[in-house]
């Protein structure tokens, strides 16, 4: 029954897409291109998991502290962000329908859902005990895939900024900065285990709040991008001459 439950783990991405499609009501996107980008971020998992254990074999092995960096930041960070906004580029970025600063926040969320949709499953299959299912899932609901979704939008945001604004670090930028985030939640996250392994209870503690504090910063910061995008798409919808 395991597998089964496994499958569970699809759960919160979707809620988390219906949020966002909630909040992007007023004027939506395609539901195509939607599903599109949200299979394209799944598919990613997959030469990402490739490229990510290639890139594993480089690790350094003397310290646990040092190897974790090497795997949260490189492994993780830049392989994992560098698909996302692949996909954000070559799928959307052209298409007539990406015409607002709003749609850079959506299709950028819509990928990393979808990149952690298939992610959380992942995870979700190894687990060897219906304890250790629930908690996979509890922990990667309320804090990865969170994660996934605020380094995906604020890259898509940046970009779109840039595009129709003329101003920001633009999608590179973007992408510099979700690996930073997303580099120091998996930090966060790894050296809380190197430190319960040591038994050094404190430090491990405060690594893990390291984790909450990027989830809590990134998905603020998601936030005011959002107004500050709609704002200015509603402005430059009163611009247009109207007809008819």
């Amino acid at each position: 029954m395991l597998p089964l439950f496994a499958l569970l783990g699809a759960v919160p991405a979707v809620v988390a897409m219906g949020w966002v499609d909630r909040a992007d009501a007023k004027r939506p996107e395609p539901r195509s291109t939607l599903r599109r980008m949200a299979f394209a971020g799944a598919m990613c998992t997959i030469p990402g998991a490739g490229i990510e254990l290639f890139l594993l074999r480089f690790a350094p092995t003397q310290s646990g502290g040092l190897s974790a960096l090497y795997i949260a930041f490189v492994v993780a960070g830049v392989v994992e962000e560098s698909l996302k906004a692949f996909c954000v580029r070559k799928l959307v970025w052209n298409l007539p329908e990406f015409n607002e600063r709003t749609d850079g926040i959506v299709y950028g969320t819509r990928v990393g859902l979808g990149f952690a949709l298939l992610e959380n499953i992942g995870y979700m299959l190894r687990a060897q005990s219906l304890g250790g299912l629930i908690g996979i899932f509890v922990a990667r609901s309320l804090l990865t895939v969170p994660m996934h979704a605020l380094t995906g939008g604020l890259m898509g945001h940046y970009g779109a900024w840039k595009r129709f604004e003329g101003r920001g670090p633009g999608m590179v930028g973007g992408l510099l900065l979700a690996i930073f985030l997303h580099g120091t939640f998996d930090a966060g996250l790894m050296l809380a285990s190197v430190f319960a392994k040591e038994k050094s209870y404190g430090p491990a503690v405060v690594a893990l709040l390291v984790s909450v504090a990027v989830v809590v910063f990134g998905m603020r910061k998601l936030r005011h991008a959002w107004r500050e995008a709609l704002a200015a798409d509603d402005a430059a919808s009163l611009r247009r001459p109207q007809f008819g």
